[in-house]
């Protein structure tokens, strides 16, 4: 794992966590329906849960506001923003600065593992899926949102019309998580499209800034103030709207895994 990245990924983060609720209306959006998802999946309540990425705290609070009796453990790769979430004493629980694809944990620890898009910023997506899932309890779940590659594509056209890349991370398409998933006997996927009305590329630029997703993806230089100028310049004539593509997961352990001795997933995956 690259160790730089994620502490300019933590960094980032943590410069935003202030006024990050400000700009993060497809974050509160894609938190509820993970939070919703997960309740329908354990009606019947869950004993330990755990967060991966909890940023300011909108999925946090859901999920103890629904399983208030839970034994609930929360982390982020930043500080900072852990701190945020913890602030308040609106959450109980044991709050842990933590990579998410590199969990502390070993075993069947939980019967909820959740998380609202974190998980784009993970260096071996499939990876990390194998490793939560093999941390849930039999009869577990893991949910989670996820970036997909239709997000921001009239971004991504502006810069190709610029003859320009966008250096916006390769974010998983729907078709490509569901074939991560294809190695769990219990998943499935789906995918939302979030508006995200910013007006103009200073509004799209803004709404990044304000939620610290500024770190490119590995090897990319920032663009020039004149290559910047121009990608800008076609992003408002075309409109200066733009999109999320939120994919949603879900992996539940079988009940009898345990004791049948199931291995999940049923392959082996890539190793990190």
């Amino acid at each position: 794992m690259n160790g730089h990245r994620k502490q300019r990924i933590s960094d980032a983060f943590g410069a935003a966590a202030e006024h990050y609720d400000d700009h993060a209306g497809p974050q509160r959006q894609a938190a509820a329906l993970v939070a919703d998802l997960a309740q329908r999946q354990r009606r019947d309540g869950a004993g330990r849960i755990l967060e991966i990425g909890c940023g300011t705290g909108f999925l946090t609070r859901d999920i103890q506001a629904r399983w208030p009796g839970a034994e609930f453990v929360v982390t982020d790769l930043s500080p900072d923003m852990l701190a945020r979430a913890a602030t308040g004493g609106l959450v109980a629980g044991t709050f842990l600065a933590m990579d998410g694809e590199a969990p502390i944990f070993e075993g069947e620890w939980f019967d909820l593992i959740l998380s609202s898009l974190a998980f784009q910023w993970f260096d071996d997506l499939e990876g990390a899926i194998a490793r939560l899932a093999g941390l849930l309890r039999p009869g577990g779940s893991l949910l989670f949102s996820t970036m997909g590659q239709g997000s921001f594509t009239r971004w991504r056209a502006a810069h190709q019309a610029a003859g320009l890349s966008a250096a916006i991370p390769n974010y998983p398409t729907l078709q490509g998580l569901r074939s991560m998933l294809a190695a769990y006997d219990d998943a499935f996927a789906f995918d939302e499209e979030y508006a995200l009305p910013c007006d103009c590329a200073k509004g799209l630029i803004a709404h990044l800034k304000g939620i610290g997703a500024v770190v490119p993806n590995e090897g990319r230089r920032p663009l020039s103030p004149r290559d910047l100028r121009r990608v800008m310049a076609v992003f408002d004539e075309g409109g200066g709207h733009d999109v999320y593509q939120v994919l949603f997961g879900r992996v539940t352990r079988s009940a009898g895994a345990a004791a049948a001795g199931i291995a999940m997933p049923s392959r082996t995956p890539r190793s990190p």
